[in-house]
């Protein structure tokens, strides 16, 4: 099979990614437009972006590998159509949604992807937060069955490029809602806000990267509300604009907890991969405890999108005895 050379379309799309953000920036200065950008906030991002370029330079060999040794086992050859591309395309947004949702739900992942969420601001520069250490957590593995079915490795690649790429403009809060159709197939600035929001109903949301239908499949899908205006951040914010901390913080707590003395194996286990908030002793808060609490205190709100029922709100875990 003869193997095009696809372009990486995210780093081809910097200069565009400069420009996007300078004009977004003079829209909310100059002209009104909704939003709010802080120097250091913003230059933490740029740095972060770098960063995480810098990481898959030096580290994007061990996942191609990954997926070049599973790709030997493949029972089926797509090629490089046009059609190929679109399937694959979908195909690998279903995986990323996956991901995403992994990422929020268990602390192993949510270390490296924390670094997203960290900033208090929503603009396109917030889109350039990506992580350094993705590598690490191995949920590049979540592509071998893409590839055993007969997808090639670089062609993985560069639809997961194109997703990251349609995923930056909805870093925005210039754009309201939008067409209607449109709001219900895709990912927009309306539903990514949400996901980016620390609003009790608004946690654990919308994890789609372009597609929005998968999260109106799988149950995740909640809209952004006029009277809950969404509040950026993480739900223990950690005031700092160093992107070395801001990329391993969470790593340093969540061994900090592991390994913490008088711990059973599984509770050092769960402080790994529990979802986040969960703590052995009940200490802390996880989001389904954040809902249930937020109910408790607005009975009213009860049932609606994003939120239990008063009668069946639950925390994610009990305390581990």
């Amino acid at each position: 099979m003869d193997v095009p050379e696809f372009p990486n379309v995210t780093q081809l799309a910097i200069p565009l990614f400069v420009a996007a953000i300078l004009i977004e920036l003079l829209i909310v200065r100059y002209w009104k437009g909704k939003g709010s950008f802080e120097t250091r906030d913003t230059l933490a991002s740029l740095l972060m972006g770098t960063g995480n370029v810098v990481s898959g330079l030096l580290l994007g060999f061990i996942a191609f590998g990954v997926l070049m040794w599973a790709w030997q086992f493949r029972v089926y050859e797509f090629g490089f159509s046009w059609w190929a591309v679109l399937l694959c395309f979908i195909l690998d947004d279903a995986r990323y949604y996956w991901y995403h949702r992994i990422a929020h739900r268990s602390r192993w992942v949510w270390a490296e992807h924390i670094n997203h969420h960290s900033s208090q601001h929503y603009n396109l520069s917030t889109a350039l937060r990506q992580s350094w250490t993705g590598t690490f957590t191995g949920m590049f593995i979540l592509r071998i069955p893409l590839a055993l079915i007969g997808f090639h490795p670089v062609l993985l690649v560069f639809v997961g490029g194109l997703n990251l790429l349609y995923q930056f403009w909805i870093h925005t809060e210039t754009i309201g809602k939008m067409w209607r159709w449109f709001e219900f197939i895709f990912n927009t600035p309306s539903h990514h806000r949400v996901h980016h929001a620390t609003n009790p109903r608004y946690l654990d949301a919308n994890y789609a990267g372009t597609l929005i239908v998968w999260d109106r499949m799988f149950g995740s899908f909640v809209p952004e509300l006029d009277e809950d205006r969404p509040r950026y951040g993480i739900v223990k914010n950690i005031g700092t604009f160093n992107p070395f901390k801001i990329a391993f913080h969470e790593w340093a707590s969540m061994f900090k907890d592991a390994l913490a003395p008088g711990l059973s194996l599984r509770q050092r286990f769960l402080y790994l991969f529990a979802p986040p908030g969960w703590s052995h002793d009940g200490s802390r808060k996880g989001s389904g405890e954040l809902k249930a609490d937020f109910v408790r205190l607005h009975p009213e709100e009860s049932g609606k999108p994003g939120l239990p029922e008063a009668a069946t709100a639950a925390p994610d875990l009990q305390p581990a005895e």
